[in-house]
């Protein structure tokens, strides 16, 4: 199934992220296949979204220091219409943000599907639950490479 749908003018995509300077880095690791999340090399603390400046300490220095991929479900939503015309023939579909387990307080806002590959609905609304463990695996969204997520025990 592909990420699109047909609306008056052709296929709409799903919405695609706009990288700027500072989050270009998590892109780019990304269409490799690695989650890396932007580390001050001052004082080790990770912060996403990505910006030039710590916030624990004010230090430009910074690194992206590569994540296991594990992390839980923080919390979730289940889009309802009137939904963008590229979604509403997604749903009903999840939106989920994931506590990273590398990082605890940093918080990836993604989609739990059955596959990388798999439509946004492939995942039963009725078995998302906060806690859940998940993995990030890399899907290709109209020439995007994005982290989306499968949990570790089906």
């Amino acid at each position: 199934m592909a990420d699109a749908t047909t609306g008056p003018t052709g296929p709409e995509p799903l919405l695609r992220p706009t990288p700027d300077d500072d989050g270009a880095p998590f892109w780019s690791y990304a269409a490799r296949g690695e989650l890396r999340i932007q580390t001050c090399t001052t004082c080790a603390e990770p912060r996403f979204p990505p910006r030039p400046c710590c916030p624990h300490c004010q230090s430009f220095d910074t690194t992206w220091r590569r994540m296991t991929g594990h992390g839980r479900i923080w919390s979730y939503v289940i889009p309802h219409p009137p939904l963008l015309p590229a979604y509403a023939a997604h749903a009903p579909y999840n939106t989920i943000l994931v506590e990273l387990a590398d990082a605890p307080r940093i918080r990836l806002v993604g989609n739990l599907v059955t596959t990388p590959d798999a439509p946004l609905n492939s995942v039963d609304p009725a078995k998302l639950r906060i806690g859940a463990k998940v993995q990030v695996v890399f899907a290709d969204v109209a020439g995007t490479t994005v982290p989306r997520w499968i949990l570790e025990r089906p």
